[in-house]
């Protein structure tokens, strides 16, 4: 049995949360399914609004899911709640991320 089968029947069982979101969410996009892994890490953030390193990892499925513009978005809540937190290095690599698309947008 798969990580991600491990994970999803967990969630079956009623254990959800946003960890196991997140965790599920970082299976899938491991898997290369980032569109099932942007609906898991969205529902990691709705759970807990102030988890940083699910905000990142967020960004990251809407991006490799080509949802640029979602995930400027992502982005840019997921740096103001690390900076919130005073999650340093999240927000700093959020900032390069978010930035990056910023400019493929604008070119």
């Amino acid at each position: 049995m798969s990580v991600t089968e491990n994970f999803e029947k967990m969630l079956a069982a009623g254990q959800d949360g946003a960890l196991l979101r997140f965790s599920l969410g970082g299976a899938y996009l491991k898997d290369g399914d980032a569109a099932r892994a942007a609906e898991h890490l969205a529902r990691a953030v709705e759970l807990d609004p102030q988890y940083s390193a699910a905000w990142k990892l967020y960004g990251k499925a809407l991006t490799d899911a080509g949802r640029h513009d979602d995930a400027i978005a992502a982005y840019a809540q997921g740096i103001e709640v690390a900076e919130r937190r005073g999650d340093k290095q999240a927000a700093k690599e959020m900032t390069v991320f978010h930035k990056r698309l910023l400019k493929q947008a604008s070119s």
